[in-house]
């Protein structure tokens, strides 16, 4: 049942040649995007898949078969439901991460399942029954065997005997929202965790899970359109069989295939295209909306941009003129050093001429005398 995992070779081109294989829709609504490296996006559309139906997951029908949860893929006829399914491993210690889609740039992209060591990111999409939007808490590999978390997954105890019971605690809102991103989409983003499994060797689908999608591709019921979001085919027991014990309908879908049945099924598919017209108007109103306050950003950049630039240049006119005051400062600061040198050498120089003077007194004085003694013999002798 389970091979040697020495055996397994990776698959990384085959993933996304796989998806596109199995998924590839209408030309003018579709486009096949072919990856490298597993979650390739195979398929890009402008529609937002269907929400999630709710439904009973059946029994595990042998110990060592793990869940796969169900979700919408796209084909040529629009989205169809491919039933959530028991399914042997391709070999001991590896976990199922299922696909998801992804909304970036107005366009929604599919990013395949694969198999791995580890559980990787998801979308953050709420699958149930152990996915809860982040890692997987439905079971464990312990050795050889797979041990069923039965808090979370059905299984019968009589059948299975390597079970045990634990609380699994979610941190993501309960509800059937089918994709990542967008209006109405989830919210999450790949974790440390969750970036480490994108590094890990990673497996494409077994073969009976190929020829489960492409049965479910070519099962009428199963088409969104005929069956209003609400499949008559929500989870089987076994890949591949879409008949007897153990297939379960989505709560709500009805379980006759009749002209009546199939009219209330196409009405409702009218109905999810007419959901679907109103979240692209919506989806328009808003990028409308967003191109608009991205322009009001540009031109507030651009005023604060001229702000800024006449700011820069009012501060190199302030750096400007206070420079030119620093040198008329420095230039009147020299001037009155210069006056006071000036000053001081005229205070010194008139010190000098007056110690000069007194001096010069004591030799003065007797010739002084002499011209008074001498000037009035002189007026005497004129008379």
């Amino acid at each position: 049942m389970i091979r040697n995992l020495k055996k397994l070779s990776i698959a990384t081109a085959a993933v996304a040649g796989l998806s596109a294989s199995l998924f590839i829709g209408n030309a003018a609504q579709a486009q096949v995007v072919f990856g490298v490296a597993a979650p390739a996006v195979s398929v890009q559309i402008r529609v937002a898949p269907p929400p999630l139906p709710v439904y009973v997951q059946p029994p595990c029908p042998v110990p060592g078969y793990m869940w796969t949860p169900g979700y919408w893929a796209y084909g040529v006829d629009g989205y169809y439901w491919v039933p959530g399914t028991w399914v042997a491993p391709p070999a001991v210690g590896l976990l199922w991460t299922p696909g998801y889609w992804g909304f970036v740039g107005g366009i929604y992209g599919w990013h395949a399942g694969y198999w791995g060591p580890r559980v990787g990111f998801y979308g953050g999409v709420n699958y149930g029954f152990g996915y809860g939007g982040e890692g997987f808490g439905g079971g464990r590999w312990v050795g050889n065997s797979f041990a069923y978390n039965a808090a979370v997954t059905n299984v019968n105890v009589n059948v299975i005997h390597n079970t045990y019971r634990e609380t699994v605690v979610n941190n993501v809102t309960v509800n059937r929202v089918s994709f990542n991103g967008g209006p109405g989409g989830t919210r999450a983003m790949p974790s440390q965790q969750d970036r480490i499994a994108a590094r890990d060797r990673h497996f494409e689908p077994t073969g009976l899970q190929r020829q489960h999608v492409q049965q479910a591709e070519r099962n009428p019921q199963l088409q969104a359109r005929a069956n209003g979001g609400r499949p008559g085919i929500a989870a089987t027991v076994r890949p591949a069989v879409f008949n007897g014990p153990g297939v379960e309908r989505a709560r709500g879908a009805s379980p006759g295939r009749g002209p009546a049945a199939m009219q209330r099924q196409q009405g409702g598919g009218q109905q999810m295209q007419r959901q679907q017209s109103e979240q692209r108007q919506q989806f328009d109103r808003q990028q409308a909306q967003q191109r608009e306050q991205a322009q009001q950003r540009q031109q507030m950049q651009r005023q604060q941009s001229e702000q800024r630039q006449q700011f820069d240049r009012q501060q190199v006119q302030q750096r400007e003129q206070a420079q030119q005051r620093q040198q008329m400062q420095r230039q009147q600061s020299e001037q009155r050093q210069q006056f006071d040198r000036q000053q001081a050498q005229q205070r010194e120089q008139a010190q000098q001429r007056q110690q000069m003077q007194r001096q010069q007194a004591p030799q003065n004085r007797p010739q002084q005398e002499r011209r008074e003694a001498q000037g009035p013999r002189e007026r005497d002798d004129r008379h």
